[in-house]
């Protein structure tokens, strides 16, 4: 793998950025007993049932539970998420043609092992549980190795593009209990720089992919791709959250709020900046 100058420089600029912002996370947080239980703890537009019939068939309280529930699928997706990216990305440190990556790797893993730390204490301190696993599917070996790894990045790159469309929306809500609010500021601060590297690193590994493999391959990662936004869609509609707040026939209750033509303007919102960067390094059309 060959990195231009300018990638080395972007490298080195974020690992100084790394440097001068980092801060400890087991004393930065101040977390209170308990998060008042009269307000929202998801801001009402993130919401799964925004824009729906549900969203006012809801009673307020029932919104306030949902906005709960809905918060804890959140951070455990970003829990288990960070923990399969972490995996990926320690197969490649160190590894030839990641010489020039890996330090800024150092940095990135020590960064997303305190986001897994703080997104699990919130879900555990205030609503006793973590999600189970809903696992993000990495490419198996039968790809080739350059192949393996544009798909990887871009599947960080995406779970972290959209995590963070929330993560912004949500530390500036000034309705949501300040515990809320800084978890995601904080998130959302350091996610600026993951995402900066994460869309040099995958336009790089773009390049090479485009150099060996035909037009047909390509395509066929870019249908891979589109499903995988999809799938990290999907996964925000959560039929445990819509039991825990205890919504009656969830999984019924999941299918009609997916297939609600409010949700489709919504769900282009949540993956704009994603479906605009592969569009302009040429992936999407």
């Amino acid at each position: 793998m060959e990195w231009t100058e300018e990638f080395s420089r972007a490298v080195h600029r974020l690992i100084d950025v790394s440097v001068d912002d980092y801060y400890n996370p087991y004393r930065t947080f101040q977390w209170p007993e308990s998060i008042e239980p009269k307000d929202l703890w998801m801001s009402r537009e993130l919401l799964s049932v925004h824009g729906t019939p549900a969203e006012h068939e809801l009673s307020r309280e029932q919104l306030i539970e949902l906005s709960r529930w809905e918060s804890v699928n959140l951070y455990s997706l970003i829990a288990h998420g960070i923990r399969e990216l972490l995996i990926e990305v320690m197969r490649r440190i160190h590894t030839p043609g990641y010489e020039i990556p890996t330090p800024y790797f150092h940095h990135f893993i020590g960064e997303e092992n305190e986001h897994m730390w703080f997104f699990a204490e919130f879900c555990l301190r205030y609503a006793g549980r973590i999600y189970p696993d809903r696992r993000m599917v990495f490419p198996t070996d039968d790809r080739s190795p350059e192949m393996n790894n544009f798909i990887v990045f871009s599947q960080i790159l995406i779970f972290e593009q959209i995590g963070d469309y929330f993560n912004a929306k949500m530390a500036a809500d000034e309705n949501l209990p300040e515990t809320v609010r800084e978890v995601n500021r904080i998130h959302h601060r350091d996610e600026s720089r993951h995402i900066a590297f994460g869309g040099k690193l995958v336009s790089a590994l773009f390049d090479e992919v485009r150099r060996k493999h035909s037009a047909e391959e390509i395509e066929e990662v870019a249908r891979y791709l589109r499903g995988y936004i999809d799938l990290i869609i999907q996964m925000l509609y959560s039929r445990e959250a819509y039991q825990d707040a205890g919504i009656p026939n969830p999984a019924r209750f999941r299918a009609a709020v997916i297939a609600d033509p409010a949700r489709a303007a919504i769900t282009a919102r949540i993956t704009k900046r994603t479906n605009h960067f592969y569009r302009r390094i040429g992936l999407f059309r």
